[in-house]
């Protein structure tokens, strides 16, 4: 028997007790939004103009209609409803995404959606599996109650498990192709381009080498040419990277637009200090080589060596001393 006879009532109020929290959690959601709902109206019309170039260039997920389509409508729906009365429109939230390169209005709603959807298939799955297949293992309400928790709570944060993978991956893939990006950068300011031409420039030259960084920059190029002030868009450059090294190059570049400097001569410097700096970084991560290849020595390699030399000394020891 899967469940024991005098547990079966105790199975039975818990679903009615999962049933009801459902409907409270609707009736709350359903609440929620009709709260928020003139909020979310008045901060849909004043929509910063920073994110409008971005989204209307970017890949989206705001999809047209399609039998394709279909699910991402229907994740984007569940997310809606299910929204914690967070706003879509929220700068940090879409700044999480924008790091993940993940671009496009409905972009939040259909990962909350995934959240909620992966919160109730999982557990479902599991009762459906262990119902059908596994009819003989025997398990407690206890055991089951506890599986249950377990795979809704792991189906709300798989997603955010996922976005944070991906927003280090990308970040791994920016930072190799800055030094690229700014050695192009100093020689083309250095032939005689303008600041914004030779970021232009840059983003095409590096569109196969590193498409991710050549995507950024043709969006800073984008918000150049829409008319934002060069320092907002440096700035929202190094939000969207979240790069230290980008972070010091826009720093300089604005201070050098503000004091009046030469920029050439200003991206030269930097460029020789961040290859110091790279130089650096290489020495000290083969400095740490010694230090972590000690553990593999110790528990891999110096066991197989001392079974080598030992163990033919160990055997002929055994039959002087024991067999002859």
């Amino acid at each position: 028997m899967l469940f024991a006879d005098e547990n079966i009532p105790l199975i039975f109020a818990s679903m009615a007790f999962l049933v009801i929290c459902l409907l409270s959690l609707g009736i709350i959601m359903h609440l929620t939004r009709a709260r928020y709902r003139h909020e979310m109206i008045e901060k849909t019309r004043s929509i910063d103009s920073e994110w409008t170039g971005i989204e209307k260039d970017a890949t989206s997920l705001d999809l047209s209609a399609g039998s394709s389509n279909a699910f991402v409508r229907f994740l984007s729906a569940i997310g809606f409803k299910t929204n914690p009365g967070r706003s879509m429109d929220n700068a940090d939230v879409k700044l999480k995404f924008l790091r993940a390169g993940l671009r496009g209005r409905n972009v939040p709603t259909v990962f909350w959606g995934t959240k909620f959807l992966l919160a109730v298939l999982l557990p479902m799955g599991f009762l459906i599996v262990m119902v059908i297949f596994f009819r003989g293992a025997a398990m407690t309400s206890l055991q089951m109650l506890t599986a249950v928790s377990f795979l809704a709570l792991l189906g709300l944060f798989l997603p955010d498990m996922w976005l944070s993978v991906r927003i280090s991956g990308r970040k791994e893939r920016l930072f190799k192709g800055f030094p690229d990006a700014l050695d192009l950068l100093v020689v083309c300011v250095e032939a005689g381009m303008g600041l914004d031409a030779a970021f232009n420039r840059v983003g095409e030259e590096l569109v196969l080498s590193h498409p991710e960084l050549s995507h950024e920059l043709s969006l800073l190029n984008l918000e150049l040419r829409a008319g934002k002030p060069r320092q907002a868009a440096l700035k929202n450059l190094a939000e969207r990277t979240n790069i230290d090294d980008v972070y010091s190059l826009v720093t300089l570049l604005i201070q050098t637009d503000r004091f009046g400097t030469s920029a050439a001569q200003a991206l030269r410097v930097f460029s020789d200090t961040f290859r110091t700096l790279r130089y650096q970084r290489a020495e000290e991560i083969a400095a740490k080589i010694a230090t972590k290849l000690i553990f593999p020595l110790v528990l891999c390699i110096f066991p197989s060596m001392f079974v080598v030399v030992l163990a033919p000394a160990a055997i002929r020891i055994y039959r002087v001393m024991f067999v002859s």
